[in-house]
């Protein structure tokens, strides 16, 4: 019975140290989450700079685990090469390491001041970052509490036969050893859980060091194994990085094991300490294998891409279909592919404003969520499209060249900013209806119906003219726009009369609708801008503003 209890307050404690590690992640990751997101996405270019980047968010956050979603998002999203994925991965491991080092030191004195500091900063303020702050407090302090509970729990069970017959029998056997503190690493999520309980054992002599080295390497292991299993989708390519990182921990292990029966001797050079011995060898454990492996990462990166290659979909979307690397040395033929991918981005926008078009009239949540796919391949393709361009060599391209390289971007991020519009916007407000229960009146759906084809009719104009030239269709589109002002203007307009009139129904519903009918006039002046307005430029029929030139204003030039 007295084992139960010991294995029920080694749980609690255990829990508690847990969720203070997981009170200082998240009152980090609120107080300055996107901050951190943005320094990270800049910080992430080359190899040492994404491994100082990623030992230090880990360091900040206390969770290597949590640095490592935040890695898998930036190269999910194809934002981050996998070469500095790689090399922030191996940060985020020395930086987990620090907290350990932290933790070896005796600050349980403070964790009560800690906490009441936390306490403080929650309860006195409201939603903001001094609150958040206030977790990161109380979280410290839960740690320092947490572990110091563990030291003393550990103290009388030096007498326990059962604990000191299992460690006993582990004792011979490294690799099994290894194996069982990585299922326990793997289970809670936590290296630093499990090394500190290492810390422990060591610390009151349950653990010889040989075993205690090979406990902290199963624990390095177990951690790398889980956003292996977090990690979802189909496609190989999805599982380059945790597997690169998880490859990294194995190589460092075996490694290890075979140093093993001259590893306690080293360590004993550096601390007489066998709680700080465990906290050392931690630590250099992850510096060593991020030293050996940091030349090595581009060739380590080529073997991955070999052993989990990408799976293309030929119906996914969002697979550029004509952008040829090959034909970068010849700028004219790079430019005419770039040119038929933006308008297959165009075919794309131009589904989006056929699906709106229809949710108006009758509600779908499946449409909208094909939407929101659609809208991602559509942003995804103009990322592809801006990247394939800015590779180009600048220099062997002429005036015309750079005119069209130039006419390209604004066409497709003219088209992705009208995707966004359509999709958050405009199906947006399809779902305000269905959940707030409003209608339309017939009026309103006829003239929504007729306004939804003139801008469908629109978007096949400017892609004409992105094709090709044609002065009189640049003034019929730019034209449009005085149809979408004032079709803005008596809907504003008669909005006001409702309200005047108290007519608070059709108010509300007048303000919903101004609202759909300005969505649709920014997607219009998107396709205008991107397609006639650098046409009638060039053949100087543009205006430099819409103000009208007085005769004061004469003068005064």
């Amino acid at each position: 019975m007295k084992e139960l209890f010991a294995l029920l307050n080694f749980g609690g404690f255990i829990a508690l140290l847990l969720w203070g590690v997981h009170m200082v992640q998240s009152g980090v990751q609120r107080a300055f989450g996107s901050a951190l997101r943005v320094w990270m996405g800049r910080a992430l270019s080359t190899r040492t700079r994404s491994f100082f980047t990623g030992m230090a968010i880990t360091a900040a956050i206390q969770s290597s685990t949590a640095t490592g979603l935040m890695i898998s998002s930036f190269a999910a999203g194809g934002l981050l090469a996998l070469t500095p994925g790689l090399a922030a991965m191996l940060g985020a491991n020395v930086g987990t390491t620090l907290i350990v080092q932290l933790l070896s030191f005796n600050f349980t004195e403070i964790a009560p001041v800690l906490i009441l500091i936390g306490v403080w900063l929650f309860r006195r303020n409201q939603p903001s970052r001094r609150r958040d702050l206030g977790r990161v407090f109380i979280g410290l302090g839960l740690l320092l509490l947490a572990l110091h509970e563990l030291v003393l729990m550990f103290s009388p069970l030096q007498d326990s036969q059962m604990l000191g017959t299992l460690l006993h029998s582990l004792a011979d056997q490294p690799i099994l050893a290894l194996l069982l503190s990585a299922i326990l690493a793997w289970a809670s999520h936590s290296s630093v859980a499990v090394v500190v309980m290492i810390m422990s054992l060591a610390g009151h002599g349950m653990v010889e060091p040989p075993l205690a080295i090979a406990l902290v390497l199963g624990a390095n292991l177990g951690t790398a194994i889980n956003p292996i299993l977090e990690t979802g989708g189909d496609d190989p390519a999805s599982k380059r990085l945790p597997m690169g990182n998880l490859g990294t921990r194995i190589a460092g292990c075996l490694l290890a094991l075979v140093l093993l029966p001259w590893l306690p001797l080293a360590m004993s050079y550096i601390t007489d300490s066998p709680a700080r011995a465990v906290a050392n060898f931690h630590t250099l454990f992850n510096i060593v294998v991020s030293l050996v492996f940091l030349p090595l990462l581009p060739s380590y990166a080529k073997l991955l891409r070999r052993m989990f290659p990408k799976r293309t979909d030929p119906n996914d979307p969002s697979r550029p279909e004509y952008l040829d690397e090959s034909a970068h040395e010849v700028p004219g033929i790079a430019l005419g592919n770039a040119a038929r991918e933006a308008l297959r981005v165009a075919d794309l926008v131009q589904s989006l404003l056929a699906m709106a078009r229809a949710d108006f009239r009758r509600d779908n949540r499946h449409r909208i969520a094909h939407a929101r796919y659609v809208n991602n391949a559509v942003n995804i393709l103009d990322r592809h499209i801006t990247t394939y361009l800015a590779t180009l060599d600048q220099e062997s391209m002429n005036t015309d060249d750079h005119r069209r390289l130039s006419e390209i971007l604004a066409f497709s991020t003219s088209m992705a900013h009208a995707s966004n519009i359509i999709t958050n916007g405009l199906l947006g407000h399809t779902a305000t209806l269905r959940k707030k229960g409003w209608m339309l009146t017939p009026a309103q759906i006829e003239q929504l119906t007729e306004t939804l084809d003139r801008l469908i009719r629109n978007q096949r104009q400017a892609a004409a003219l992105f094709v090709a030239e044609d002065i009189k269709s640049a003034r019929f589109l730019a034209y449009e726009k005085d149809y979408f002002r004032e079709l803005e203007t008596s809907a504003a307009e008669q909005h006001l009369q409702d309200i005047k009139a108290g007519k608070l129904d059709q108010a509300e519903i007048g303000s919903f609708y101004l609202d759909v009918l300005r969505d649709v006039k920014a997607i219009n002046s998107c396709l205008v801008d991107a397609t006639a307005y650098p046409i009638l430029a060039k053949h100087d029929e543009l205006l430099p503003n819409r103000l009208r030139e007085t005769e004061e204003a004469a003068s005064n030039e």
